[in-house]
């Protein structure tokens, strides 16, 4: 006990002596952890799970090799780019290679057979994600332009590359969708949830987007799993595109893998806060006003608001 709290009269708390009673501590965690990893697998031992940060790093590598001017080393010119592209492409991909393995070992119904299975189909996945990087540079290029020419705030392309949020998230999620639909969807959900991390922006990586997508400022965005939006397509800060309601079977269970997100056509825009429910279409062209909440289709060229606000005055106990 310190002197001034001797003076005061005060008690100090004591640090509980843990030491007898930490071995038990650790053994108690040691079983539990033994008995939970036991429930995610009926037999069998525990194959080993992806790296969270080795899938995060291997898009890192690959962001920067479809943007080096903005994301690879500083200095970069000439052959010094081609070979920097073409180094960090290719460990990128055999990492991705090796998560993707490992993924469907997780999910092999046979975890003890070496793996050899599991990594040929991994390759092919890899592969084929690999030829269609092209594809997806050059959707990127058109969400750029896109947050360029519908902000007037923007200054440069590279400023939108490099700050604008509703950018990041695009990015990502092109990378994410076309694992998801390769069939490597942990993969994906790895780097969508990455990208809603840093951004704010919950993009599904199951989610079909168009070329020319900007959201802009994009806090609390949320586009989900089945969602479809097509062309030159602008959302706001937290629009959500949600399912009105999760069906069930007749066990009680949710029924997964079926439509129950909009459909956004070509050329929509959707303001600050809407939010849009279940397989409804938004027509081509339609305007959704701010804080609208909407669960039913709309044609084309729709401008959906708010009702307006009303000043009634009753007099004499009229309207009571």
């Amino acid at each position: 006990m310190s002197a001034a709290a001797e003076r005061e009269g005060a008690s100090v708390p004591r640090a509980p002596d843990v030491g007898q009673d930490f071995g038990r501590v650790l053994a108690d965690l040691h079983d539990l952890q033994a008995k939970l990893d036991r429930g995610l697998r009926r037999d069998g031992p525990i194959p080993e799970l992806p790296s969270r940060k080795t899938v995060i790093d291997a898009v890192d590598g690959l962001v920067a090799a479809l943007f080096p001017r903005h994301f690879g080393p500083q200095g970069l010119t000439g052959e010094g780019v081609k070979g920097f592209v073409d180094f960090i492409v290719d460990a990128s991909l055999r990492a991705l290679e090796e998560q993707t393995r490992r993924e469907f070992q997780l999910e092999s119904p046979q975890p003890d057979t070496g793996g050899a299975a599991e990594a040929q189909v991994a390759s092919g996945i890899v592969a084929a994600f690999a030829a269609a990087l092209p594809k997806v540079r050059a959707l990127l290029e058109t969400d750029v332009h896109a947050a360029f020419e519908g902000d007037p705030a923007a200054k440069s392309l590279d400023e939108v590359v490099f700050c604008y949020p509703g950018v990041t998230a695009i990015i990502r999620h092109r990378f994410a969708h076309e694992l998801y639909l390769l069939g490597a969807p942990l993969l994906a959900r790895i780097i969508a949830e990455a990208a809603h991390s840093t951004t704010g922006i919950d993009i599904h990586p199951g989610a079909e987007i168009g070329e020319g997508f900007f959201i802009d400022h994009g806090t609390g965005v949320v586009i989900g799993e089945t969602s479809i939006i097509g062309r030159r397509v602008r959302l706001y800060q937290a629009v959500t595109l949600g399912a009105k309601r999760f069906s069930v079977d007749e066990h009680g269970a949710l029924v997964k893998n079926y439509p129950r997100h909009p459909i956004v056509e070509d050329d929509v825009v959707i303001y600050a806060g809407a939010t849009v429910l279940g397989r409804i279409t938004i027509g081509r062209g339609s305007s959704i006003g701010g804080n609208v909440w909407l669960t039913q289709s709309v044609p084309p060229g729709s401008n959906i608001t708010q009702a307006k606000l009303r000043n009634d005055v009753f007099d004499d106990g009229g309207g009571i």
